[in-house]
């Protein structure tokens, strides 16, 4: 799945030299812009001695080591020891242990997939109504948090089970700003800016995009973000979930549609470094290096958060959000992915995590590190240890509506099978129609 994959493409890309967890708080309590208020506040409410959080999740190495950071946190605050155990493994650990029996009190999940299906199974406890609210009134687009992480029980009525702590975002065109300025460039803020500068390029004798959807056995997962981002900049969030539950068909028009959003881009020879034909056999990796060639092969690459990993050395690059159609009335869509926590054991340390989880202090610790993007409001963004990261969650908190990274959520026969094969039929000629309908007809035939 795309989001185990962002995740082992973010370890590698954490900072070096950022602070170890080793038992230590990372950052003196009243030291630095951080929100300490919120740290004594919940100090103050809140004595675990005594008490052990239990907590896995699929973080290893680095980011497990980010996590454990801000964990310090909570267990000086409240006197609880806090074990967190990170698994390769984690999907399959995670329903062993439940089906034991033997949960820890707190799992993070990379999808909502299998949170949901735990749900179901009577695996997670409810986190209540209050804590819904506060997402609502605290998360940028928080009904889009609410809604990732509701899901029905094993009573088959809905309550939120989920709560989404450290986000990614995909909705990002890169560039080279000093191709740009070389050639009086401006940035794009709708849809139609983004089109007209794409044509603007071509009629300076360039090629505006660089896109490949090579990626070995995973070859066409690149198109399915186009295709997601491209079908909320055209139509309504709601209809992006009906179809993601296949209650809106592939073959749908609306789908169709977005489907050939992307091939006005991916399609077009004019548009695409090697021309359309290259689209397919360009391993994804390979194909932004064009925008730091002189001159550049190609000018722009829509690409989530970590693709500066497979940048050239000391390559000059930005990103810019990748635009709605102005006229679309859909505000500022943003595709991306996360992980969420939930409480798989229920103790009074696992209700006081999902508690801490809401400060800003909670936040603030990893972000101030490295390689962690939030939806809180209230969180000091000047803490970020760079211009992008700070850029990157501005794009977050400006989001209208949040939606994940739809193939992930689709089973994986169609999610990470017909729907890439799929595209990569489609970039090298095939109907949008036609390659809608073998993919409707494969999620049919698993139901």
């Amino acid at each position: 799945m795309k989001a185990s994959f962002y995740a082992g493409v973010a370890a590698t890309a954490l900072i070096a030299g950022m602070a170890h967890a080793d038992g230590h708080l990372t950052f003196a309590p009243g030291e630095g812009d951080f929100n300490w208020e919120s740290y004594e506040a919940f100090a103050a409410a809140h004595d675990l001695s005594g008490q052990t959080l239990t907590m896995t999740g699929p973080w290893t190495g680095l980011d497990a080591e980010l996590v454990e950071s801000v964990a310090a946190y909570f267990a000086e605050a409240t006197g609880a020891e806090v074990q967190y155990s990170g698994s390769d493994s984690f999907e399959q650990d995670i329903v062993i242990a439940a089906q034991a029996q033997s949960a820890p009190n707190v799992a993070v999940f990379p999808q909502p997939g299998l949170a949901a299906d735990m749900a179901a199974r009577g695996f997670l406890t409810p986190l209540g109504d209050a804590t819904a609210d506060w997402v609502r009134d605290n998360y940028a687009a928080g009904q889009s948090w609410v809604d990732l992480g509701t899901y029905a029980g094993p009573d088959g009525n809905d309550a939120l089970y989920g709560f989404f702590y450290k986000v990614d975002v995909k909705s990002l065109v890169w560039y080279s700003p000093e191709a740009f300025d070389e050639a009086g460039y401006d940035i794009p803020e709708s849809m139609e800016d983004l089109i007209a500068l794409s044509d603007q390029i071509v009629d300076d004798g360039a090629t505006p995009w660089c896109i490949g959807l090579g990626s070995g056995a995973a070859t066409g997962w690149p198109a399915t973000d186009w295709v997601e981002d491209m079908l909320l900049r055209t139509q309504p969030p709601e209809v992006y979930d009906a179809w993601v539950a296949n209650e809106v068909p592939f073959d749908d028009e609306r789908i169709v549609a977005a489907i050939e959003e992307f091939g006005n881009f991916a399609r077009n020879d004019d548009y695409v470094s090697g021309g359309a034909q290259a689209v397919a056999t360009t391993d994804f990796r390979d194909s932004p290096a064009g925008m730091f060639s002189f001159p550049p092969d190609c000018y722009m690459h829509r690409q989530a958060s970590f693709i500066p990993t497979f940048f050239p050395e000391d390559s000059d690059s930005d990103f810019f959000y990748f635009p709605a159609y102005a006229e679309g009335g859909l505000g500022n869509p943003v595709l991306g992915a996360g992980t969420l926590m939930a409480i798989t054991s229920d103790s009074p340390a696992a209700q006081a995590w999902i508690e801490f989880v809401q400060t800003p202090i909670a936040h603030e610790i990893w972000m101030a590190q490295s390689g962690f993007l939030t939806p809180h409001n209230g969180v000091n963004t000047d803490l970020f240890p760079t211009d992008s990261q700070r850029a990157m969650n501005d794009i977050l908190l400006g989001a209208t509506t949040f939606r994940f990274d739809g193939s992930d959520l689709m089973p994986g026969e169609i999610g990470a099978g017909a729907f890439w094969s799929g595209m990569v039929d489609y970039v090298t000629g095939e109907d949008a129609g036609a390659v809608a309908t073998a993919i409707q007809e494969r999620w049919d035939s698993i139901q």
